[in-house]
């Protein structure tokens, strides 16, 4: 396996493409799919597309990351490594970490968390209404009166939260490693 030098062109062609698959998935998911999706379905429907939907998205943008690592690791050696390769390498391998951790769990405890929240939500008559604002206050009055929703909801949104923080970071580290493989395109 070659590991310095220039990759030929079926190994270039691989990076770009792992790189802008993942950029384009990561873009669609994060900042379009479910604000149509949540716009225009049930809350608990919503809640199960993203259930089936978000553990194929985290598994592939882990392939995704951790072949771009491979690739960017096995043609620029440690010890040859510039300023912006390490920033790169780096960055790679933080996606991947980053990716891992939301596939294996913060993803999954969200979903489980999620549908025990949905069983409460259901027995008293919550859960099929499209949008977050219709019914506001009937969620309000069940987290004031219900001990366990409350902590389902805390135990929700927090890692809901720490799962759309890595995510977000994952969409900087594989932004910025594409403008970085942009800037030293030779032409296009």
């Amino acid at each position: 396996m070659a590991t310095e030098g220039e990759p030929g062109v079926l190994i270039k062609t691989a990076h770009l493409f792992l790189l802008s698959t993942a950029w384009g998935m990561q873009l669609w998911v994060t900042f379009i799919a479910g604000f149509v999706l949540f716009r225009g379905v049930s809350r608990h429907t919503f809640g199960l597309v993203q259930s089936k939907l978000f553990p194929f998205y985290f598994y592939t943008l882990l392939g995704c990351s951790f072949l771009n690592l491979a690739i960017f690791a096995a043609y620029h050696p440690r010890e040859l490594l510039s300023t912006g390769e390490t920033i790169q390498i780096v960055l790679f391998f933080i996606g991947v970490i980053l990716a891992a951790t939301n596939a294996s769990w913060f993803s999954r405890t969200t979903t489980k968390t999620m549908f025990k929240m949905q069983e409460v939500e259901r027995e008293h008559g919550l859960g099929d209404e499209v949008g977050l604002s219709t019914r506001r206050e009937d969620y309000q009055r069940l987290k004031e009166k219900d001990a366990k929703y409350r902590a389902l909801r805390q135990k929700f949104f927090t890692f809901h939260g720490l799962s759309s923080l890595c995510n977000l970071a994952c969409v900087v580290c594989t932004g910025v490693n594409l403008a970085f493989l942009a800037l030293h395109l030779g032409g296009l």
